[in-house]
């Protein structure tokens, strides 16, 4: 199983791009990237909620927490703007397609399971030349619950047919880490990507690697 921002693709300009959009839209200032490195990574909801509260006090310095129409209309501006932009501004990182290439040459099957809404997962591998390497692809609308729970893992080794000691996870963040651990899987996470602006190597994994290609060491 293997997460897709920060771990596959770097997003974070997708991201800037976006969430600056919305802001423009909803009359809020700008996000810096430096901030909004720390609040990705939790979903699309998290994600709006988080700057929502981090920037409506600069514009309204009495505002409260954002109300359900205040992140309801959020969430309708971002979305469009999301289905735009989807790509043009992200990387696939080095060493990946290496990785991929030899994890699939020793014939293991692969899952991208990802808190981005799968149908954006979806055209975002297509469009990085990804698609063909995953047997399955599942996104923060999939299950029940997202990742840090392990729901999404449990239930991505069942449709791989394996039990979860038999699965490893490699991801970028805390969040895939907590996620594996719960899940009883092994997990091995990468240095490049966000972990919510917190040093990825003070989390407890299996491994940590700088790059995907690395896998096979």
């Amino acid at each position: 199983m293997i997460d897709l921002d920060g771990t596959l693709v770097d997003t974070m300009g997708d991201f800037e791009a976006v969430v600056n959009l919305m802001l423009k839209d909803l009359g809020l200032p700008a996000l810096s990237r430096a901030h909004l490195e720390g609040m990705v990574g939790k979903g699309s909801e998290h994600l709006i909620k988080s700057v929502l509260m981090h920037q409506m006090p600069l514009q309204h310095p009495s505002a409260r927490a954002p109300s359900e129409a205040d992140l309801h209309r959020a969430w309708e501006i971002y979305q469009a703007h999301y289905r735009r932009m989807n790509g043009q501004a992200s990387a696939v990182y080095p060493g990946v397609m290496v990785g991929l290439q030899g994890l699939s040459g020793l014939g293991l099957p692969l899952a991208c399971l990802t808190n981005k809404p799968r149908d954006l997962a979806q055209t975002l591998l297509a469009q990085k030349g990804l698609s063909a390497f995953f047997q399955v692809v599942f996104g923060g609308d999939s299950f029940e619950r997202k990742k840090p729970d392990p729901l999404p893992l449990i239930k991505t080794c069942e449709v791989l047919g394996f039990h979860p000691s038999q699965v490893l996870m490699i991801g970028d963040s805390s969040n895939d880490a907590q996620a594996a651990h719960a899940a009883g899987c092994k997990v091995v996470l990468l240095s490049h990507g966000y972990n919510h602006g917190q040093p990825i190597r003070e989390v407890k994994a299996d491994h940590h690697l700088d790059s995907l290609a690395e896998i096979l060491h």
